[in-house]
């Protein structure tokens, strides 16, 4: 077998055997089921058909002692007149021997092979005439008669049970084997995909499989999993390709600058020192956007919760943004009604500062910004509305993804990941961050907590 040969020939093996292994898993215990039944089944049938035996025998014992009685009695209770033939002849069509003694013990008459049965099974009875005991009946059962018909049926019982044990066994097997065939063939199916995304193929997909629904949850599971995969691997390239295009610019400035410098060609004034000290922030202010990034995704494993005001958390974020919204010419109101909550107030802050720096961003001057806070019902409220350019409606679903900048953001600096990072922030509080929005008509994000 060449190394090729041998990754295809694996998973088959493997699935052969784990079928087999099932198989053998439904044997064992339908084999077990039925053999516990058959045991049960044949000791009861024995016991049953033994003691109708034992009954019969003890009946016709009784009866051979009836009829000596009433053959004693006819011959006015003379043994030696008596006529016992009748009486030998009814134990030998039943397959056994019989014996009369009189009431002294001795043997008045006895059947031919009486002696010959010293060992058969015995049974005796009373001879009573008038409520008198005149003398006794011992019977010897042989092996014909009634102890043939026991053993026969006996013997039939157990054929008969072991025979439906056998085909018990052979569906049991039948039965083994098509489930196990059920089961393994989406399993070989999961598997063989995992192997081809392993190789690199990342548009390996289990799809539809018939198979028992928790193989097919778990289908469609992988198959989400490698769906939010290949988003995540997009997100990445895009961040690449944005990162690039926003360093390519302040670099080149940087370099050219330096350059220029350096060759003499320009003098050190301050202007020209202070356009290199704004491409420099540029950078820094990335780099600030991918730290707070990494440092949201630690943040969401570990909160520091504490009871406080989400009203006091979002004046204090306000405070710190008034000047730039007064900067830019846009209005800035704000409607605050205190409301307690459980949250990590440091990163909490975080959150209404990236939903308050994403509207000033977005609205244009002479616009409008709104912030809002306070209870409804079991639930703490926060949302800034704004007037700006709103969001597409097929771009929607989208801003809270990682990295990603719609076509409206295509103007403005930054990375795309504010929104991002605000939505894993309030999913770790056990919250959650909408949008709702109208080209031309501005944008309202909603941020829902639970209450104290």
């Amino acid at each position: 077998m060449t190394d090729a040969d041998s990754p295809a020939a694996a998973p088959a093996s493997r699935g052969s055997t784990l079928g087999l292994r099932l198989a053998l898993a439904f044997l064992s215990v339908a084999l077990a089921a039925v053999a516990l039944l058959a045991g049960l089944t044949a000791s009861l049938a024995a016991a049953d058909v033994s003691s109708l035996t034992s009954q019969q025998r003890t009946d016709l014992t009784s009866a051979i002692a009836v009829a000596a009685a009433a053959a004693v009695s006819s011959s006015g209770d003379n043994w030696a007149s008596a006529d016992l033939s009748p009486v030998l002849d009814l134990a030998t069509r039943t397959g056994a021997e019989a014996q009369i003694h009189n009431q002294q013990g001795r043997v008045v008459i006895s059947s031919p092979g009486f002696a010959a049965q010293a060992g058969a099974p015995e049974q005796s009875a009373a001879i009573l005439v008038g409520g008198e005991r005149v003398g006794e009946a011992a019977v010897r059962f042989t092996n014909s008669g009634l102890a043939s018909a026991d053993h026969a049926l006996q013997s039939d019982l157990l054929q008969a049970i072991f025979g439906a044990a056998g085909l018990a066994a052979v569906l049991a097997l039948l039965t083994g084997l098509a489930m196990a065939r059920r089961i393994t063939r989406p399993v070989e199916r999961i598997i063989a995909v995992t192997r081809a995304m392993g190789r690199g193929d990342r548009t390996a997909r289990v799809g539809d499989i018939v198979a028992p629904g928790e193989l097919r949850e778990l289908a469609t599971a992988f198959d989400q999993m490698a769906d939010s995969r290949d988003r995540q691997d997009q997100l990445r390239r895009d961040l690449v390709a944005d990162v690039a295009h926003e360093l390519r610019t302040p670099v080149a400035v940087l370099q050219a600058g330096h350059e220029a410098l350096l060759d003499g060609i320009t003098e050190p004034t301050p202007d020209q020192l202070a356009s290199l000290r704004d491409e420099v922030l540029r950078l820094a202010r990335m780099v600030g956007d991918l730290q707070t990034l990494a440092a949201a995704d630690a943040a969401a494993l570990h909160l520091s919760r504490r009871p406080c005001d989400l009203a006091g958390i979002a004046a204090d974020a306000a405070d710190s943004l008034a000047g730039q919204f007064e900067a830019a010419g846009i209005a800035f109101d704000r409607q605050l009604t205190a409301v307690g909550i459980d949250a990590d107030p440091r990163w909490l802050h975080q959150v209404v500062t990236n939903l308050l720096t994403n509207a000033l961003k977005f609205t244009p001057a002479g616009g409008h910004v709104a912030i809002e806070a306070g209870p409804a019902g079991t639930q703490a409220v926060l949302t800034v509305t704004d007037t700006g350019p709103g969001i597409p409606a097929d771009e929607l679903p989208r801003i809270f993804d990682r990295f990603w900048r719609g076509r409206q953001a295509a103007q403005t600096s930054g990375s795309g990941i504010g929104l991002a990072v605000a939505a894993e922030l309030a999913r770790a509080h056990d919250g959650q961050l909408t949008a709702r929005s109208q080209p031309g008509r501005g944008t309202v994000l909603s941020l829902t907590l639970p209450r104290a």
